[in-house]
């Protein structure tokens, strides 16, 4: 692993089921990176993800996550490399029968925290972090778009993770609401050293929040001149 890189993979095939869908991926991810991954539908950014967060198996090559080897990991370790990473998701993945401060304490109660103090602190930290922090006992569906994916990134907040991965975080928002969660995606990068990678097929916002970009194509990824 390139010394001081949260993410490194070397010589890696990608396969979903038996087939090939990324070859020979060369690609690190350094604290305070902001990247982008880009390409079509199909073009393999996804199964790249998924690679990364250990819900597909390494086969061929080298990589390390979070200082986890991917090579070498079993069902054991997923859930604790996953602790070290935060998840953003298109469709926010809330849990919508339990309100916000209910949603983050769940993920806290299933990754070891113990005392209720310490998840209450936790709780109002991440939310003032997000901007946050009046929603604290509303439900999912009392709270706009925005308000959900904020919500949503105060989660991948919870375990101070060593990357982020972001899976068109902007997906299902209007223009200026996907501005102020990139912003926010962009401080958390700067402020917490924190790499951020971004798929996304929204080009507008990789020319108003430059970043470094790679892209999937042809079943290879390759920096991209933007």
């Amino acid at each position: 692993m390139e010394t001081g890189a949260i993410v490194s993979f070397q010589d890696v095939d990608i396969y979903q089921a038996q087939y090939l869908i990324l070859h020979d991926v060369n690609l690190t991810l350094h604290p305070s990176e902001f990247c982008y991954l880009i390409g079509k539908t199909g073009s393999g950014k996804s199964s790249l993800l998924k690679t990364m967060y250990g819900a597909l198996p390494l086969y061929k090559g080298s990589a390390m996550v979070a200082g986890y080897d991917l090579g070498k990991l079993n069902r054991k370790q997923i859930p604790l490399m996953r602790r070290e990473l935060g998840m953003v998701f298109q469709d926010f993945n809330l849990l919508y029968d339990r309100n916000v401060e209910d949603n983050l304490g769940f993920v806290l109660k299933a990754t070891g925290w113990k005392e209720s103090s310490d998840i209450k602190r936790r709780i109002e930290e991440v939310l003032d972090s997000v901007g946050l922090k009046y929603i604290i006992h509303k439900m999912p569906h009392e709270l706009s778009g925005g308000e959900q994916q904020r919500v949503a990134i105060a989660r991948a907040l919870l375990n101070t993770p060593q990357l982020i991965i972001a899976d068109e975080p902007t997906g299902n928002l209007d223009p200026e609401t996907s501005d102020e969660i990139m912003t926010l995606l962009r401080n958390i990068c700067i402020d917490n050293k924190t790499p951020v990678l971004v798929a996304t097929h929204d080009y507008r916002l990789i020319e108003k929040f430059p970043g470094r970009v790679v892209r999937c194509s042809q079943g290879q990824v390759n920096e991209f001149p933007v």
